[in-house]
């Protein structure tokens, strides 16, 4: 068994604190690696580094900054392949899926590509007699990143890459559960030509985190996870003085109007669904049919879907999706379906006697497919974070439109159907931060910005996109006035234009 490091001043750093945990293969169930966690001195060895580092990279021209982004695209596509195999036995996803994964951080990478022009201030000439006003984007210093275990290559690379392109200095504390990729990462880095320091990982537990959020010389943190620890992040984070952006829970729906193309829908939602064993915070997990003959229609159509589903270890380039990351989740997952049973929703398809022939000790869950879901059920209210879909029938658009506002999170909803008027009234008027039309998965491209409302997401920037650059930058402004523009004598009012 392996024993995983912290990677901190560009060496790999072995763990002191003497506390560790275990990271498993949830194909096997075996263990397969010891992760060190940090104690608070280790988080402190880490921004003192990063705090030495970070004035050298700052005076770097972004051009040559994206110099380095570009050699490091050449070598994560030189290595993709390792660093999707790696993914999928580690978190349970499958290979073609772990690609996906590392895909989407790239795009955010390649957006970063652009930072010359991103970082570029505002200027005017003459905004008074002999006076210039201009404004320039300087990098914070020393930030962080908390990231999740169900996205190890991108959610790293989306809070890393327009971090490090900025100018800062970045500490990255990503989950314990699947840490390897993240540490390749920060050594194809260090590859491509950053500078020892700039990208550091530290690996550890609620200490870690604690010590990063109380640090005073990390100036601002990222987080993606549950609601309940973002919310703690933010709170204590902002108490700290510090720059503050969390994204937390989901509970994503997919309003199916009675025009809606079946085949497609019923398509949308087995992928949006199933994929990923519904460890994806933008993944639907409500299925929201308006009117009886529209949800009988789509039960009829997904049951099949469902229990034909074909699920495998990771390394079947086949299987719709793999294992779920862990034993611990396994069992919270098949909790969720009891409740619902207890509680009255009709499972049609029950997935939780699945198992993987030759793979007995590997964490495998069938796909389950709830019908007849009321709003007030747990499995409605609460995110479950597995292959368990739920159909609650709406009687009304309206009705549909009301059950995505009133939930408490409001990461990402979709709608299906053939009218444009419907899809753009519900576009204008549903209070969820992203939204898809026909497209199951509204996740923006890397130019835009991603966030959930509500209690899905706290803080006022969303990652990647234009608002990444935003809160990894400080704005000054400068107003200037040269001598030969003076006039004499002191002048005790407030300044104006006039």
């Amino acid at each position: 068994m392996k024993e995983l490091t912290h990677f901190i001043g560009g060496k790999h750093v072995k763990g002191t604190s003497g506390r560790f945990t275990d990271a498993y293969e949830p194909m096997t169930g075996d263990t397969v690696s010891k992760v060190p966690l940090a104690s608070k001195e280790e988080v402190r060895a880490a921004v003192e580094n990063a705090k030495a580092a970070q004035p050298g990279w700052a005076a770097v021209n972004p051009q040559r900054r994206a110099r380095v982004f570009m050699k490091f695209l050449e070598l994560a596509a030189k290595h993709n392949d390792e660093l999707a195999e790696m993914l999928a036995r580690e978190h349970g996803k499958t290979i073609p899926d772990a690609k996906g994964d590392i895909q989407r951080g790239i795009e955010v990478i390649e957006f970063c590509l652009g930072i010359p022009h991103l970082l570029k201030g505002e200027f005017t000439d003459s905004a008074g007699s002999n006076i210039d006003i201009y404004s320039m984007r300087q990098p914070l210093g020393v930030v962080a990143g908390i990231t999740p275990f169900n996205f190890p290559a991108m959610i790293p690379l989306w809070k890393a890459g327009p971090a490090i392109a900025c100018g800062n200095a970045f500490i990255l504390k990503p989950s314990e559960r699947d840490a390897s990729v993240p540490l390749r990462l920060a050594e194809l880095f260090l590859e491509a030509g950053l500078p020892p320091g700039i990208f550091n990982v530290v690996n550890g537990d609620k200490e870690a985190v604690d010590a990063i959020l109380d640090d005073a010389d990390i100036k601002a943190v990222g987080f993606v996870g549950s609601t309940p620890i973002a919310e703690y992040i933010y709170t204590r984070g902002c108490a700290n003085g510090k720059r503050v952006q969390c994204f937390g829970g989901a509970k994503n729906h997919m309003v199916v109007m009675p025009d809606a193309d079946m085949k497609q829908t019923v398509d949308a939602l087995i992928g949006a669904g199933y994929g990923s064993a519904g460890e994806r915070c933008m993944a639907i997990s409500v299925a929201v049919p308006v009117g009886e003959d529209t949800a009988n229609e789509l039960i009829k159509h997904l049951i099949p879907r469902v229990e034909s589903l074909k699920i495998g270890p990771s390394t079947d380039l086949a299987a719709d999706y793999g294992p779920v990351v862990t034993k611990a989740a396994l069992e919270k997952i098949k909790g969720y379906v009891d409740i619902g049973i207890n509680e009255g929703a009709k499972l049609v398809v029950d997935g939780r006697g699945f198992k993987m022939q030759g793979y007995e000790n590997g964490f495998y869950l069938g796909g389950c497919l709830f019908d007849n879901v009321t709003k007030d059920m747990r499995i409605y209210k609460e995110e479950i974070f597995g292959p368990v879909l739920s159909v609650l029938r709406a009687k009304t658009y309206n009705e549909a439109l009301s059950l995505c506002n009133d939930h408490e999170y409001g990461n990402g909803v979709a709608i299906f159907t053939r009218d444009g008027d419907t899809a753009r009234d519900f576009a204008s008027k549903v209070q969820v931060g992203m939204v898809g039309v026909n497209l199951p998965i509204p996740v923006p491209l890397a130019y835009y910005t991603f966030g959930g409302w509500k209690r899905s997401g706290f803080g006022d920037l969303n990652q990647h996109g234009p608002d990444s650059i935003r809160f990894y930058t400080k704005t000054k402004t400068v107003t200037a006035r040269w001598p030969s523009g003076i006039k004499e004598g002191a002048n005790f009012s407030i300044p104006t234009m006039s």
